[in-house]
């Protein structure tokens, strides 16, 4: 976060809004992030992870914030808000991602039966 201020105060936003702009303000074209993100990635994936799939594509950096967001315990209806999409599409997409999430449930299920006595 710091290092966006610094360059939103030192370079503004571009049409619309946007964060990055092209050389004119336009719409930065798909293959010039794709370009830039290839470059990156060493720089900001851990070593383990910059020959392997994850997050192959920028596109795909939603789909590792929105799984860890999920593993995280973060609330499905949440992370839709978050990321513009309706729970549906969140809970349908990455229902099975969670980690662990077996082992939680049996947890919290064994811990209720241990204050209820036992009864299911």
């Amino acid at each position: 976060m710091a290092i966006l201020r610094v360059h939103l105060k030192e370079f503004g936003t571009a049409k619309e809004g946007r964060v990055f702009g092209n050389e004119c303000g336009g719409v930065v074209g798909s293959s010039s992030y794709w370009r830039a993100w290839e470059e990156e990635r060493r720089y900001v994936l851990p070593s383990d992870r910059v020959e392997s799939p994850f997050a192959g594509r920028p596109y795909g950096l939603r789909h590792a914030c929105i799984t860890r967001w999920r593993n995280a315990g973060v609330p499905i209806a949440e992370v839709a808000r978050r990321v513009g999409n309706s729970p549906e599409v969140i809970h349908r997409r990455y229902h099975g991602c969670i980690d662990g999430h077996e082992e939680a449930a049996n947890l919290k299920i064994a811990k209720l039966l241990e204050e209820d006595g036992g009864a299911a």
